[in-house]
C-alpha cells in the first residue's frame, strides 16, 4: 500500500464504514480538492470487503488520510479537534455551512460573534467538526 502525501504531519480520520462517502462529500465542497488515492479491503479482510483500507484526499492544498476501521471502538470524533475554514466571502460561508450542517449538528449558529463578524461551527453528518469563519 502506497501512502501518498508530501506533508510530514497529516490529519488522519478513522471512520467505521463511511470513509469513502465522507471523503467524496468533502471533496465536493471545495474547488481545489480531489481524491488522491484509495485502496479497498478485499474478500480476505480484515475489514469489510469494499470498505476503505486507506485513502488520501486533498482539500484546498492540504492532504488528509482516512480509513474504515475494521475494529469497533468506543470512541468517535469530538469537537475538541476540528477543521477551521477561512472563507473568502458570504456566499462561500453560507454554502459550506448549509452543506455541512445538513443531517449534522449545529454547535454555534452562523452569526456575528465578538471574535468574528461571521462564524459558524457544526458537526457534520459523519461526526467531524468544522469551524467556518469569514474574517473582517
Amino acid at each position: 500500500m502506497e501512502i501518498v502525501t508530501s506533508q510530514k504531519i497529516t490529519t488522519f480520520l478513522m471512520f467505521e464504514g463511511n470513509a469513502e462517502e465522507a471523503m467524496t462529500f468533502y471533496v465536493s465542497l471545495f474547488d481545489d480538492a480531489e481524491i488522491v488515492s484509495i485502496t479497498h479491503y478485499g474478500s480476505d479482510g480484515p475489514g469489510e470487503e469494499g470498505s476503505v483500507q486507506h485513502a488520501t484526499f486533498s482539500l484546498a492544498g492540504g492532504h488528509y488520510m482516512c480509513i474504515d476501521s475494521p475494529a469497533k471502538h468506543g470512541f468517535t470524533f469530538t469537537p475538541a479537534i476540528s477543521f477551521f475554514v477561512q472563507c473568502d466571502n458570504e456566499a462561500e460561508i453560507d454554502r459550506l455551512y448549509t452543506a455541512l450542517v445538513d443531517r449534522g449538528t449545529e454547535l454555534m449558529p452562523l452569526g456575528e460573534y465578538g471574535f468574528s463578524p461571521r462564524f459558524g461551527w457544526v458537526n457534520d453528518r459523519f461526526g467531524v467538526s468544522w469551524q467556518l469563519n469569514l474574517p473582517a
